[in-house]
């Protein structure tokens, strides 16, 4: 077995890209691709993500024939859990990934590359200059305020206020300072434990629906935010704890556009004003509400949210048969 990989990271955030050794997928609708990838071939996730060649923290992209009309590449996210439905760092990074390997034609100033994710179509704008990719935006799903100023009790912790929005997956999303954690001053192992706590709180007292598939109706981590959510000209803190307990160096695409979609139902951000939103790492995504829509019985926008990707590095992984600790382990 051989397995081929690029790896990029975006805001910090790693991606590690298949391209080459996967068995081919079945035909089928994006989620069904999935589904089989899930059942069928989760042995290859645990290899590439899991150490020895991963990390508890890894992410992976698996590019997969595209099913949905005007998509010119699909994708599977692939984590320490799991599979999930969006990953805006991966679009950023596939943007300028498919720009560069000659995936769609290249186009000065702008490439558009329409990307199908689990959720939908994605839509990448990848800024091109003397022939070379650059900054990468993109414009998601319809993302939505599913629920608003909820209040649980949280072991520990005591009574936490929370949202919950949907940016192509769900997150709550919560002010740190409930915590009594404070960006700068805080262990990330303390932001992680907190968030983590809340996460597996609501996904047992606090059920989902989401009107595309059920599929898509799942918790998928809680962002921890410095509570600055009016617009302002200052970037915003947030630290995104997803899958099972997977730490997002970048400010999280996704999570950034399920903020924004808080933000804007809220009013404290409005069509056409541009936010600077800051990771644990200190990388930045810029955010913006493009346009807004509905969402079956939501009121809805349209996200755009750019960063930048970079390379770090390409491999070629193999497994010898008689290898167990090879196939993949994970010590935290």
């Amino acid at each position: 077995m051989t397995l081929t990989v690029v790896d990029m990271h975006t805001g910090g955030e790693p991606l590690r890209i298949v391209t080459g050794g996967y068995p081919d997928i079945p035909k089928g609708t994006i989620l069904e691709k999935r589904a089989y990838v899930r059942d069928h071939l989760d042995h290859l996730r645990k290899l590439l993500i899991f150490e020895p060649r991963g990390h508890y923290d890894m992410y992976g992209a698996l590019l997969v024939e595209p099913d949905l009309p005007g998509a010119e590449l699909a994708v599977l996210f692939m984590h320490n859990e799991g599979y999930s439905t969006m990953c805006g760092h991966a679009i950023i990074a596939l943007g300028r990934y498919a720009v560069d390997e000659g995936l769609v034609a290249k186009q000065e100033p702008i490439t558009m590359v329409n990307i199908e994710a689990p959720c939908g179509l994605v839509v990448a704008s990848v800024e091109v200059k003397d022939g070379k990719a650059g900054s990468v935006s993109f414009e998601s799903v319809p993302a939505f305020l599913f629920a608003h100023d909820q209040q649980i009790e949280l072991g520990g912790y005591g009574k936490i206020a929370f949202d919950i929005a949907y940016g192509g997956a769900f997150y709550a999303l919560a002010d740190c300072h409930q915590f009594g954690l404070e960006f700068g001053r805080s262990r990330v192992r303390d932001f992680v434990d907190a968030a983590t706590a809340l996460t597996e709180r609501l996904k047992a007292a606090f059920p989902l629906s989401h009107l595309d598939h059920a599929d898509l109706a799942f918790l998928y981590g809680t962002i921890l935010t410095d509570g600055h959510d009016a617009f302002s000209g200052e970037a915003t803190k947030n630290i995104c704890v997803f899958a099972d307990a997977e730490v997002d160096r970048s400010p999280t695409g996704s999570g950034v556009t399920a903020r924004l979609a808080a933000m804007h139902a809220k009013g404290e951000i409005n069509p056409g004003q541009e936010r600077s939103f800051e990771s644990i790492a200190g990388s930045r995504f810029s955010g913006a509400v493009a346009r807004t829509t509905m969402a079956g019985p939501h009121d809805a926008i349209i996200a755009r949210v750019g960063g930048r990707a970079y390379y770090s590095g390409r491999a070629e992984f193999t497994v010898e048969p008689d290898d167990e600790l090879g196939r993949g382990f994970l010590l935290r």
